[in-house]
Parts: C-alpha cells; sequence; structure tokens
C-alpha cells in the first residue's frame, strides 16, 4: 500500500499532465499552421439583381383622383354708362348668349341753340338721349342682377351674375405625373364614383399651381364670380374630404381639369377617377424605372460588365421617352437584350424585402 501512494500514484498523475501539455502544444502550434486554404467557403455571396432590356409598348396613361364641381359664374357688367329705364329680365331666368338683361339712357352732349336775333334771347337746347341693351355674357341662369329702375350705373361696374349650370372635373397633380403629361395631354376617360358609366372628355387643361392667375391656392385656374358650387381651382378635396395630398405622400404642382360633357347628369362634389392618355409607343426598348436615375429626357443606367461576378458596373447616359410609371422608353445609348442593374446603386429597393441567401445590394466604392 505504501507503495502505491509513494510510487504509481505520482506516476500516474505526471503521465496525465504530459498528456495534456502534448495536447496543448498540438493545438497552438501544429492545427494552428494548417493552410487557410482548406477551410469552406462561405455560404453567403452578394449577388447583384440585374435585369436585361427588353421590347414592349408603353401607353403613358395617367390616373388623376379628382371631384366634380361648379364652374364658377360670369358677372354682368355694364358696357354703358347712364340711368337705367327698363329691365327686361327678372332674377332667376333663363337667358342666351346676347339676350337683353337691361336698357341704359345715356345723354349726348349737344350744343347750345342760336338766338334768332342779335338781340334776341338765347333757348336752351333740348337734350338727346341715346338707348343701349345691356346683354348677357354667356347663357346660364341670371343667378343675381341688382340694376334697379333710374339707378346710375357706370361703364364696368358689376351688376349681376349669369350660372352657366355647367361642371367641371379637376384633380391635383404631382411633379412626376406633370413631367409624364409634358405633351398636350390627350382626351380623358372619365370615371365617377357610383355614376353613369365612363365616358369621354375632349378638353384637358393642365396648369401649374403657380401660374400667372394670382395664387398658388388657386390650384392654376382662375376663379372669377362665384357659381352655384365650388368654384373651379379651389381647394381640391379627394372624395372623401382631408388634405390634398397625392396617394404617395407628395405634394401636388398642378391641376389638370376637363369640362364635363352638357349630356352627362353629375354633382358637385362627385369623386371621380381620370385616365389621361400622353401617348403610346409601340415596340421600344425599355428598363424599369428602378433602374434609371432620372425619368424624364436624360437619365443614368449601370450596365453590368460583361467581366463577370466582382467587376464594376458601367455608368452610361442614356436618353428616354414615355413612361407607364413602371418601366421606361429607351430611345438610345442602350440596346435590347444589355443587362442593366435592377436598381440605382445605393438606393434603397422600396420596402426592404426578406432577403435570401446569396442576395444583397450593391453599393460601389466611393
Amino acid at each position: 500500500m505504501g507503495i502505491f501512494r509513494r510510487v504509481i500514484l505520482p506516476v500516474a498523475w505526471l503521465f496525465v499532465f504530459a498528456i495534456i501539455a502534448v495536447a496543448l502544444v498540438k493545438i497552438a502550434f501544429v492545427d494552428g499552421l494548417k493552410s487557410a486554404a482548406s477551410e469552406p467557403a462561405p455560404l453567403a455571396q452578394v449577388d447583384i439583381p440585374t435585369v436585361p432590356a427588353t421590347r414592349a409598348t408603353v401607353s403613358n396613361t395617367v390616373q388623376i383622383k379628382g371631384t366634380v364641381q361648379s364652374d364658377p359664374a360670369e358677372a354682368v357688367r355694364s358696357t354703358s354708362a347712364g340711368k337705367v329705364v327698363q329691365v327686361f329680365v327678372d332674377q332667376g331666368a333663363t337667358v342666351a348668349k346676347g339676350d337683353a338683361l337691361f336698357q341704359v339712357r345715356a345723354e349726348r352732349a349737344v350744343a347750345g341753340a342760336q338766338p334768332s336775333s342779335p338781340d334776341g334771347p338765347t333757348t336752351a337746347a333740348k337734350p338727346a338721349y341715346d338707348y343701349f341693351n345691356v346683354l348677357a355674357p354667356r347663357a346660364g341662369t341670371l343667378q343675381q342682377l341688382t340694376t334697379l329702375v333710374d339707378q346710375q350705373v357706370s361703364v364696368g361696374e358689376a351688376v349681376g351674375k349669369i350660372d352657366p349650370g355647367t361642371y367641371t372635373v379637376a384633380g391635383p397633380v404631382s411633379a412626376a405625373q406633370q413631367y409624364r403629361l409634358l405633351g398636350k395631354p390627350g382626351p380623358a376617360e372619365i370615371a365617377l364614383v357610383g355614376g353613369p358609366a365612363p365616358f369621354q372628355c375632349a378638353e384637358v387643361t393642365l396648369k401649374n399651381n403657380a401660374s400667372d392667375d394670382g395664387g398658388a391656392s388657386s390650384g392654376g385656374l382662375a376663379a372669377t364670380g362665384g357659381g352655384a358650387g365650388m368654384a373651379v381651382g379651389g381647394a381640391i378635396a379627394g372624395p372623401g374630404g382631408g388634405s390634398s395630398t397625392q396617394p404617395d405622400g407628395s405634394n401636388p404642382t398642378g391641376t389638370i381639369s376637363c369640362a364635363v360633357p352638357a349630356n352627362q347628369q353629375v354633382f358637385p362634389g362627385l369623386g371621380a377617377t381620370m385616365t389621361v392618355s400622353a401617348g403610346v409607343a409601340p415596340d421600344v426598348v425599355t428598363v424599369p424605372l428602378t433602374s434609371v436615375k432620372g425619368s424624364v429626357k436624360d437619365g443614368i443606367v449601370w450596365v453590368a460588365s460583361k467581366a463577370g461576378a466582382g467587376a464594376a458596373p458601367e455608368q452610361r447616359t442614356v436618353q428616354l421617352g414615355l413612361n407607364d410609371g413602371n418601366v421606361v422608353e429607351v430611345t438610345s445609348g442602350l440596346t435590347e437584350g444589355e443587362q442593366v442593374l435592377e436598381f440605382v446603386p445605393g438606393t434603397p429597393a422600396g420596402p426592404e424585402p426578406m432577403m435570401g441567401p446569396g442576395q444583397g445590394t450593391y453599393i460601389p466604392a466611393g
């Protein structure tokens, strides 16, 4: 028993410590010197999404949310100075353009009468009068007429209003929509909320908010007088009211409007969708709008390098044509089949998608 404690047990412990020491030396100086090439390659790799330039037909149609509004009343102004001697129509009557509304008597200057003899008395000349009819400037309902018989009126004095009884569909447009409608807008299709079938509207007018008619709040459309309903060009709200910001959160920069045909029955305040056509480009080279920096006239795309993965893409300037909100026509600078980056470098690709293995966003150095 004494030999086991004094000899065998210490030798056993010494053997265990020797094995531990050898294992540590192997880990530190043998396994650590192995070539890194033998390690497995990383599983995730950056994959730059690209799309080819393809041929397609681009239909540049823009949809605008708007409302039906009463056209503003037009002021009736006196075209002669003098005394009102007769009123032909009553307030509320229906008139045609050119109908006589009231008559004005204007005194004409007459030279004084000459005496019959040098010593005879001078007799006063009898006054002479001219009579003028003030006409309706447009057809409609005589909404207001303030003239009274024997009232004195002056040239240009506003004495009434005529409500045309016509309507206009108007809605705000964003800067992006205005760029798409740079050319003269074509006819529009109007679809009323809860109304009749969609109908065509031929005369489409596009104006900037900061136009020459004197106010950004007018929506770029002049409003004279006060009609039975809202004046066209006032603050435009959507069918449900509220603010005039666009669905994408941008502020409107202009107003588009179209006169409702006389054979359509509408009411002020009805919600409407205007589908405006601004051209069609058949069988043209196109790329997604997300691939282009810029969307009007000049743009920049990044063409994938033919050298393969890891090579920097080529930045190239291209000429742009029509776009439909998803793809844009490339008129020059790019040929069919060339691969371009799907997203402009450094630009978030919309809402962050779920990233799968081997996917990422390319951001060039510098």
